[in-house]
């Protein structure tokens, strides 16, 4: 029997097959031929937990919103608005991503299977969908460092959501929660921490 395609599969032949300049949010969406949000939301969380990204991940993040915003209102499949649709990953960008998520996260994948179901039921998701906007809306600050953490619980979530895994849903939930809280209650201080760390290397 001819082994099933996983979605790191799928990134992967999409990077090689895609042109230079790469594709749009609407083709990648195609290509993944997913009615999962979770699909989408690793594709948009990849580029965001790379460490020192500047730019692309408060691009990413705006669409991010809106997927786990419909999470929220109960949507059967994810949908993105015309202009949020058009915006396009280079090739070398979908490249990277592939291989990345292949290095970074290839292990979740191994490891998810369906287990305690009833987390990714679709009133589950309707909950769920409000933490990660949350997460989501965290990565747009504009401070070094502030996309890692909040990137990789919600790819984690995704991978989840995608093989219908309870067990790999609640460790995304708990350390995108964890850096919430810890934003909240050491913002100001952390900031501080990280500007000072990054100016002392200019």
């Amino acid at each position: 029997m001819a082994q099933m395609k996983t979605l790191l599969d799928t990134m992967d032949g999409m990077a090689k097959a895609a042109p230079e300049d790469g594709l749009t949010l609407r083709e990648i969406m195609d290509r993944l031929d997913q009615s999962a949000f979770g699909a989408l939301l690793i594709v948009l969380a990849m580029p965001v937990s790379i460490p020192f990204l500047y730019g692309i991940p408060q691009i990413v993040s705006v669409p991010m919103i809106a997927l786990a915003g419909q999470m929220v209102m109960g949507r059967a499949e994810p949908w993105l608005p015309e202009k949020l649709g058009a915006r396009r990953m280079s090739k070398a960008g979908l490249t990277q991503i592939a291989t990345g998520g292949r290095k970074w996260f290839g292990w979740v994948e191994k490891l998810a299977r369906p287990r305690l179901q009833f987390l990714a039921s679709k009133p589950a998701e309707r909950i769920m969908g409000i933490l990660l906007t949350i997460f989501c809306a965290s990565i747009m600050l504009p401070l070094p460092l502030t996309n890692t953490v909040p990137g990789i619980a919600v790819a984690i979530v995704g991978f989840g959501l995608l093989a219908k895994d309870g067990l790999v849903i609640i460790p995304g939930l708990l350390l995108g929660s964890g850096w919430v809280i810890g934003l909240i209650i050491f913002g100001e201080a952390l900031t501080r921490i990280i500007r000072d760390f990054v100016g002392g290397f200019f």
